[in-house]
C-alpha cells in the first residue's frame, strides 16, 4: 500500500465491528474514501445515519430497502443506490434471507461509536 494504489485481498480488512444481526468490515480506508461490506441478517436494520457527504450502496446478495429520507428503495442483486449523506438514511433486511451489501462513501466516516 502506498499513497497512490491499495489493493485488498479477498478476505483482507481493516477492522471488523460485529452487532447482534450486523456484521460491518472495513476493508479500506484512505484519506477521502472509504468502502465498507455489511451483513445485515433478516429482518435485522441499521441505526440511523447523517453526516457530510454521499454514499453508493451495491447489494451483493440478497434483498434490502434502503430509507434516505423520505423514500424507501427496494435493492435486489446488481442494484446500486447513490445519494448524500446528510439525508437521514438507513438498510433495512425485510426478507427471510441474509443481504450483503457494499458501501462506498465520501468522506470516510467508519467509527467504532457510529455503529
Amino acid at each position: 500500500m502506498n499513497d497512490e494504489t491499495i489493493f485488498i485481498k479477498s478476505g483482507d480488512q481493516k477492522s471488523e465491528i460485529i452487532k447482534p444481526g450486523r456484521i460491518y468490515r472495513l476493508k479500506i480506508k484512505s484519506e477521502k474514501t472509504e468502502a465498507i461490506v455489511a451483513e445485515l441478517e433478516p429482518k435485522v436494520e441499521s441505526r440511523w445515519y447523517q453526516h457530510a457527504g454521499e454514499e453508493i450502496h451495491l447489494v451483493l446478495e440478497g434483498k434490502m430497502e434502503y430509507i434516505v429520507g423520505e423514500n424507501t428503495y427496494k435493492l435486489s442483486k446488481g442494484d446500486i443506490l447513490w445519494h448524500k449523506s446528510n439525508l437521514k438514511h438507513r438498510a433495512r433486511n425485510t426478507s427471510s434471507k441474509k443481504v450483503k451489501y457494499i458501501t462506498i462513501s465520501t468522506p470516510p466516516t467508519f467509527m467504532i461509536s457510529d455503529l
